[in-house]
């Protein structure tokens, strides 16, 4: 065990994480500069695209030092984005050492912040890197003070590399070697294993990715899920070396995976712990949580004859993300579909462009909302996250909406935009601190809807880029929350329906009537747009009718002949208008969720 070191690699969104696992894969021989790719770890379409890691991989690296001694790597690489915070926790809880890495030109962002609190939780040995000294616009001098100011690390211990350029890989290398401590466990004691992340394969079942803290397992054992009793049979162990590769058992201190005929990744729940069924350890391992949805929204296909294939999309997709929740939902306006909970809302956009892409479906998605707590006059509580599922005002006594602390940092010259921006959105200024001379963390209290749409957006292009954000959900809290209803001629159309802050329904619901006009085509009479909380409309908007110039056949004569045709003409848009049924089209629905953006 003395010669096994595992790590992981954590840091701000695009500071270099894929690219350093990429060279140091390289550096130790793993694979041949002919097999090679980048973003070798990275292995979906969308993740290459984006630059970003959406599941964390593990690899096995063998490394000979200069002590001559060869050394057994385990990297697990982890997402940067907060929506997977708990993934990238349970991947820490399996590792000794960390290393933090940091943008030379970019220096400490929120989510640098964010992710060292996590591993000090850990108690793990970090080492400090600063990534692309190659760039013009690096200042390592500037970092190397944050690290010490911010972070509270030594600066001298930082390794300066390149990732790109390969510069500083064997240092670095080396000083994982002596610098981070070999695993601690007991060999012989009985079977604890942590599980922190899994997939699906379809030939062989869930792939359990596992981290053995303390004895050993071996194929033909037969293994007990502390979460859920569920008890399997071994068939096959093994390290990630890119590829699976077997071995006949894995010890303590080993980072690896196994296979035993799994059939969904929903059973695997990450965070998990495996003992051995004839001889369980005694605790599991601490920290284990279910993954909650935080956004909630409803996905339907754009053809309603694609139902039968989303649903066997979406079924697919849950084998291979355990995190993905959903159940069938129908609207009168948009037909059958599902209601899907996501962490967040990159989750949301990943999981609609897997299946548009991988499925070949398309999609319409309801504007994504929150899931809120009513306490009803009776003294009973009901959660909700759907507005169709909103009861009459009347019963309800007060309702509660989630919170989330949210921690900004940016140059000091945006704090005013910065201000402004988050008090919009009715945030609570808990309190700023200057980090260095000229760069501050801001920290608000904000309700968790507010930031859903397009805060982070908005706070980029009001920092030009500078601003980063990081957030955590505190608790719910008393809100005057009401239903906002939509109506077209009359006839409410509840895929519209949202649940707003009663002094933002104003606001809102003469955005989405504009919308609504600008999308729906003409008809031969009226149409009336109509924004209403209950019985109370707020906002309305009309879209004219086609007017047939019935007068053009009168030249002359008694005005009494036009009045008499344009009293017929009106009668028969009246009646009209009775009977006329509106039909709200795929890209009206599509033109509203885009206001929540502009």
């Amino acid at each position: 065990m003395k010669n096994i070191r595992n790590f992981s690699i954590i840091a701000h969104i695009d500071h270099g994480k894929s690219t350093l696992s990429d060279r140091l894969i390289q550096a130790t021989g793993l694979v041949s500069d002919r097999n090679f790719q980048d973003q070798i770890l990275d292995n979906m379409d969308i993740e290459r695209e984006r630059g970003i890691t959406i599941k964390s991989q593990t690899v096995h690296l063998s490394y000979e030092a200069e002590d001559g001694h060869t050394y057994s790597l385990n990297l697990i690489d982890t997402p940067g984005h907060v929506d997977f915070t708990y993934e990238v926790s349970r991947a820490l809880a399996s590792c000794e050492g960390a290393l933090l890495l940091i943008d030379a030109s970019q220096g400490v962002e929120a989510q640098t912040l964010a992710n060292l609190y996590l591993a000090v939780e850990h108690d793990l040995e970090i080492i400090p890197v600063i990534n692309k000294i190659d760039l013009p616009s690096a200042d390592i001098e500037r970092v190397k003070k944050q690290i010490k100011e911010d972070l509270g690390l030594d600066p001298e211990t930082a390794v300066l590399v390149s990732a790109k350029e390969g510069t500083g890989i064997e240092t670095l290398l080396e000083v994982i070697v002596q610098k981070l401590p070999p695993p601690v466990g007991d060999l012989n004691a009985p079977l604890k294993a942590l599980i922190f992340d899994s997939h699906y394969d379809p030939f062989r079942g869930t792939i359990v990715h596992i981290r053995i803290v303390d004895g050993r397992l071996k194929p033909k054992e037969k293994i007990r899920f502390m979460s859920n009793n569920a008890l399997y049979s071994i068939e096959e162990s093994g390290f990630f070396e890119i590829e699976r590769v077997s071995r006949p058992g894995l010890c303590a201190g080993d980072v690896g995976y196994l296979i035993a005929g799994i059939k969904t990744v929903s059973d695997t729940k990450c965070g998990d712990t495996i003992t051995l069924a004839s001889n369980p350890c005694e605790k599991p391992v601490t920290g284990f949580t279910e993954a909650k949805p935080v956004v909630f929204s409803s996905i339907y296909p754009v053809a309603s004859d694609e139902y039968v294939d989303l649903v066997d999309a979406l079924e697919k997709l849950k084998l291979n993300d355990a995190s993905l929740i959903y159940e069938k939902d129908s609207s009168a306006a948009l037909g059958f579909g599902f209601r899907c909970g996501f962490l967040g809302l990159l989750h949301l956009e990943v999981v609609q462009e897997r299946l548009e892409r991988e499925y070949g479906i398309s999609l319409i998605i309801t504007a994504p909302t929150v899931s809120y707590r009513l306490f009803l006059n009776d003294g009973s509580q009901i959660t909700i996250d759907n507005p169709a599922l909103y009861p009459d005002p009347t019963v309800i006594d007060y309702t509660e909406e989630p919170y989330i602390k949210a921690s900004i940092i940016v140059p000091d010259r945006y704090m005013g935009s910065v201000m402004k921006l988050c008090m919009e959105r009715r945030g609570i200024n808990k309190n700023y601190q200057y980090l260095t001379s000229n760069r501050l963390e801001m920290i608000f209290e904000i309700p968790l809807a507010e930031v859903i749409f397009d805060f982070y957006d908005k706070l980029k292009s009001i920092t030009q880029g500078y601003g980063s954000f990081d957030y955590e959900m505190i608790d719910h809290r008393k809100s005057d929350l009401v239903k906002l209803d939509f109506l077209i001629n009359f006839d409410r159309v509840d895929a519209l329906s949202q649940l707003v802050h009663r002094n933002n329904a104003e606001a809102r619901a003469k955005k989405t009537c504009e919308k609504l006009r600008e999308s729906i085509p003409m008809q031969m009479f009226k149409i009336a747009i109509q924004g209403a909380i209950g019985g109370k409309v707020i906002a309305r908007k009309t879209i004219s009718a086609f007017r047939k110039d019935v007068t053009a056949k009168c030249y002359g004569g008694d005005i009494s002949r036009k009045r008499k045709l344009l009293e017929k003409q009106k009668k028969g848009k009246k009646r009209m208008k009775m009977v006329g049924q509106i039909m709200v089209p795929q890209a009206a629905f599509l033109a509203v969720l885009k206001t929540e953006n502009d």
